[in-house]
């Protein structure tokens, strides 16, 4: 779902992982850290998808449930990188080559609205990301010249005031009340998708903008300081105990809260929607979907919550593994040969992202999650291998070989 070289930056030498992969690493001053990232979110999405059922308890519950939405939010994060590695990483592009690599960035954005839509069509039961993703490109490209210090006060404020703006549109929607609710529902078409995009979605821009912000800033640092990666480490274990100690904090203090969550949810504290107790909302998507049925809604921090502490949350889980990828792959060689295989899936990440999706729709998965855990491990692992092999002789895959073709056009920009 990614460009100003920066050689110093990349960790790892060409004898420590594939040619190819070495090679585009070079090419591009991609971090080896932020590739093993990527291919971490692309397999927690898997998990999300096609592993057991968090509510099925246990340890594997546990490992399920993580990856519940903080996959994606990892994901969101490396897009704001992404968008800073075309558009110029420590100096922002300016002149023919910036108007250049922002028609890059359009055009990457068309096609993945284009490809996202594609694949809703098909009926999968996982709700694909990429249209949302390709949103997100456009939003944020304004602000590709700032630095690291706006970028970070921007994620912050649109963390705090954009969730809520989201709940106030969404609940008028849903009532179906004058205003927001009756021009929402009159529209169709390309408004309709429009609306979804931006706030009633299943990755609704309003509430994942922040992650995209958040990684644009991170780019802009100098990752290679050991200083600053130890204060990034310390900000991303800040704000997710923020985040998700607020929400239980919230959750056990704020009069009326729990008992909001539980009316909006059935009697007895239990979800309609899912099989876990309110309370479990601080951290867990088991209790049930966002609701816009009690502003209790908004003291949550699950994953898909949608909320500012779920932001919050995610963001600081994000940060954590960010670091810990670029940290390991820059001191530990061993680690870095083991990771392999997931460092080529995080360079073809688009390419395996829509492979599992088509897996699905063949396989005719319909009830998801809830599959065995070997199935989960099958996708992994022939993910992995064909990652490898194809990186043993091209430098990019399958589908980011073709997005790198269709931008092309953009050097006929002036």
């Amino acid at each position: 779902m990614h460009q100003t070289p920066v050689p110093a930056e990349v960790p790892a030498p060409q004898s420590a992982m594939y040619p190819a992969v070495a090679a585009r690493a070079r090419g591009v001053g991609r971090l080896v850290g932020v590739d093993l990232a990527r291919g971490l979110a692309v397999f927690g999405m898997f998990a999300a998808h096609v592993g057991p059922d968090p509510s099925e308890g246990g340890i594997t519950g546990f490992l399920m449930e993580l990856s519940h939405g903080r996959a994606s939010a990892l994901f969101a994060l490396l897009a704001g990188f992404s968008v800073i590695l075309m558009t110029g990483r420590r100096t922002p592009k300016t002149g023919r080559e910036g108007r250049q690599a922002v028609a890059k960035v359009l055009i990457r954005a068309a096609i993945l609205l284009v490809l996202g839509t594609l694949l809703t069509k098909t009926g999968t039961p996982i709700e694909v990301i990429l249209a949302f993703y390709g949103l997100y490109f456009v939003l944020v490209l304004p602000l590709y010249r700032l630095g690291a210090g706006r970028l970070a006060a921007i994620a912050v404020g649109t963390a705090l005031v954009l969730p809520q703006v989201r709940f106030m549109v969404e609940w008028a929607i849903e009532s179906g009340g004058p205003g927001v609710g009756s021009w929402a529902a009159g529209m169709g078409g390309p408004g309709a998708v429009l609306v979804d995009l931006l706030f009633t979605g299943s990755y609704p821009a309003l509430s994942w903008l922040p992650f995209v912000i958040a990684g644009m800033a991170v780019a802009r640092l100098d990752l290679a300081s050991t200083a600053v990666r130890l204060r990034l480490a310390l900000t991303g274990a800040a704000v997710a105990v923020l985040g998700y100690g607020g929400s239980w904090l919230a959750l056990h203090l704020v009069p009326g809260a729990a008992g909001g969550l539980a009316e909006a949810y059935g009697s007895g504290g239990e979800s309609g929607t899912g099989t876990g107790s309110v309370m479990s909302a601080w951290w867990s998507d088991i209790a049930g979907d966002p609701t816009t049925d009690t502003p209790a809604w908004l003291l949550t921090a699950s994953p898909h919550s949608e909320t500012t502490l779920s932001i919050l949350g995610n963001t600081g889980v994000a940060l954590l593994v960010l670091i810990a990828c670029i940290t390991a792959c820059d001191r530990l060689v061993s680690f870095r040969r083991l990771a392999r295989p997931v460092i080529a899936v995080g360079t073809m990440s688009l390419t395996v992202y829509v492979f599992h999706i088509v897996a699905i729709n063949l396989l005719g998965m319909e009830e998801l999650p809830g599959e065995p855990l070997l199935l989960l491990i099958v996708f992994i692992v022939v993910s992995a291998l064909f990652a490898v092999s194809w990186s043993r002789h091209f430098s990019r895959g399958p589908l980011e070989s073709l997005l790198n073709s269709a931008t092309r056009i953009a050097r006929h920009v002036k």
